[in-house]
């Protein structure tokens, strides 16, 4: 199947944007889903497996049919964090989520250590390959983003357009947070284990989730503390040593950036940094939004993508 893409509209009241966007009407307008309602419908219609990459065994699902869009988690984040916008995407897209390597933690067979930024893309299209799929759209989340950018710079062909939340093209840790990240790649234990860890992820996220059911800050919470200490903190360092912006201006796929209007992991900075390098990039800003629009903001964060990836349709 080739994918199409839509062409650029105006860009809704409720989001600012440096280049033109998909057009929302009104949040209130937009379908909604409890959490509940997802996961039920998660387990009658969505297809989980398995696939080796060749670098360890990667734990996927696809929901839904139409054009194959991958989505690929965060720093802290799994598959299943995308439960509610493709919840919310399926009826349109086949969507397709899955862990990243966590080694021993998770009995995947990753080595770590040995995992450097190309192989998370590489290991992007051996699932592709898995599952007999040539080209896919792509939506990454803040860590994910870079794998998408690093994966549509080396393939283009397969990857005509993307989606970006809360994503950097280079980002570097400061001095504590790399010196605890290279000792915590030694640390036992899920990132539940963190002294202070629920407090902190309150103080600097939740005020986005005030208007949410209760369910769902517990279900963020949830997610973001399963994953295993040490691959949270490979995964920090391998941020720490990245600078993609050499590689923006060869990649030419149109590319929507998606920014919490309160984000504060990703800042401006980071994110005028993809809009310069970037040949063919528009950025969205949803409203009272933080980083973790997947959970907080999903009909919003899934309007803009299906209008994005939508193809036009066809003129008679």
């Amino acid at each position: 199947m080739e994918l199409v893409p839509e062409p650029r509209t105006k860009r809704p009241e409720h989001i600012s944007s440096a280049a033109p966007c998909p057009f929302i009407q009104s949040p209130a307008q937009l379908p909604t889903i409890t959490l509940a309602e997802a996961q039920a419908r998660f387990q009658r219609e969505a297809v989980r497996g398995v696939c080796d990459t060749g670098r360890y065994r990667c734990s996927y699902y696809v929901w839904g049919k139409g054009p194959p869009v991958v989505m690929i988690p965060g720093l802290a984040d799994d598959a299943l964090s995308f439960i509610l916008v493709s919840a919310l995407l399926a009826p349109h897209f086949r969507c397709i989520a899955y862990d990243l390597p966590a080694g021993g933690g998770v009995g995947d067979g990753a080595r770590l250590r040995r995992i450097i930024h190309a192989g998370p893309a590489q290991d992007l299209s051996a699932l592709l390959d898995h599952l007999n799929i040539g080209q896919s759209y792509l939506l990454g989340s803040s860590f994910g983003g870079t794998i998408v950018l690093i994966a549509m710079h080396s393939n283009p062909q397969r990857f005509p357009r993307a989606v970006l939340q809360g994503a950097f093209a280079c980002r570097p840790l400061e001095l504590i947070e790399s010196s605890l990240s290279r000792l915590a790649r030694y640390w036992p234990g899920n990132m539940r284990h963190l002294p202070g860890r629920i407090s902190l992820l309150r103080w600097f996220h939740f005020a986005p989730f005030a208007s949410r059911p209760p369910e769902v800050w517990n279900y963020f919470l949830e997610r973001s503390n399963l994953p295993p200490i040490a691959a949270v903190a490979h995964r920090a360092l391998m941020i720490h040593r990245l600078d993609l912006r050499p590689i923006l201006s060869e990649i030419r796929q149109p590319v929507l950036l998606v920014c919490g209007e309160h984000d504060p992991l990703v800042g401006p900075a980071c994110e005028e940094a993809l809009l310069r390098g970037l040949p063919n990039a528009g950025r969205a800003q949803i409203a009272g939004c933080g980083h973790n629009p997947l959970f907080s903001h999903p009909e919003i964060l899934a309007e803009l993508v299906r209008q994005f990836l939508t193809p036009p349709p066809e003129v008679a």
